[in-house]
Order: structure tokens, then sequence, then C-alpha cells
């Protein structure tokens, strides 16, 4: 029972770490409410569509670090699975913040800066495809998807567990669900590109 009390005491702060909003702060200290302008989305994605890439980076890295320090501190404590499961609780709290009404980002940062801590060889080979595909698609949306798929793809070659495939496969799964209006956008051909979304 200590060591499950101890689990929670753990997934709580990490469920809370998500739930810091930095798009909407960032916004907001330009006067901007992130809700109501672009997609509407509050993540780094909107933030440098609507106020510019270099706001857009520093939310993107805000977000990172909410996925990057809980998976640091779950290695620290030499609990892998641990780590991941604070990462999924840290997800959870970015797309469904308590503290915002359950309306938040779509996680794809928060689980980037967890995976460049677990996964740093992967991360760093699927940033680079990241930065491919939204540069010929112009999609920063199909960028996301396309990584998303390609983490647990990339651990598995590298001979990762198999419960560590699953742990990311079901987080994956988790940012897939904030991107439903996206992927139908992009089967019917009317995803904007980053161009023509102001």
């Amino acid at each position: 029972m200590k060591g499950v009390a101890m689990i929670w005491l753990l997934l709580a702060p990490a469920y809370l770490l998500g739930t810091f909003p930095s798009a909407v702060m960032v916004a907001r200290s330009k006067g901007i409410d992130i809700h109501t302008v672009g997609s509407g989305n509050p993540g780094a994605s909107n933030i440098a569509r609507t106020m510019g890439s270099r706001w857009g980076v520093l939310v993107f890295l805000l977000d990172g670090l909410k996925g990057a320090i809980p998976a640091a501190v779950g290695l620290a404590m030499s609990e892998r699975p641990l780590a991941w499961g604070m990462v999924a609780a840290a997800v959870l709290g970015h797309m469904f913040p308590i503290t915002r009404r359950f309306k938040g980002g779509k996680g794809v940062a928060t689980m980037a800066g967890a995976a460049l801590v677990l996964q740093l060889v992967v991360s760093a080979a699927l940033f680079v495809v990241w930065f491919v595909v939204r540069k010929l698609s112009g999609k920063a949306s199909l960028a996301s998807l396309t990584i998303m798929a390609g983490l647990p793809l990339g651990v598995a070659l590298r001979g990762g567990r198999g419960w560590e495939v699953g742990a990311i496969v079901g987080i994956n799964l988790l940012v897939l669900v904030r991107h439903v209006d996206n992927i139908k956008r992009l089967v019917g051909g009317s995803e904007l590109s980053a161009s023509q979304q102001h």
C-alpha cells in the first residue's frame, strides 16, 4: 500500500504540472485570448500562427518541459514504468486541465518533451521528420500525427520492451483523440496550411 500511495503522490503533481497554461499565459501577456484566434487551440502551433514563430517555440519548450520533468523524475527514481505513468498524467493534465474546465491543448509538445528524455535517439530522428513533413505539407497537424505514429515504431525497431511500446501507443491514442477534427479535415482535404490560417 505504501508503494501505491507513493505512485499516486507522484502522479497527481505530474497531472497538475500538465495543466500549466503555457499558451494561455504567453498569449495573455500580449493581450490576446488564444481561444478566440486562429484555430482556438491553446498550443504552440496556434501561438506561432497568430503571434509569430519565436512565441510558438517558447510555448513548445514550456509545454515540452511539462513532459520532460515527470519523465526525468521517474528515471531518477530508477522506475521507467513510473516515468511513463507520470508522463501519461502530465499529458492528460495538458489536454484536460481541471483548472480550465478540461479544455486544454493537444499534447504533442508535452509528449515530445517526455520522449526526448526517455527515447533520445528516436526523438531526435522524429524532430527531423516533423520538420520535413511540416515544411513539405505546410500542415503542423499532419507533421504531429506522423511523429505520433513514428514514435512507437521507432522504439520497437530499436528493440524497446513490449510494455514500453504499449505505453507509448496508449498515450499517443490520447493525443489522437484531440486530433480527431484535424484527421477529419485531412481526410476531407479541408485542413488549412499554416499560411492559410490566420
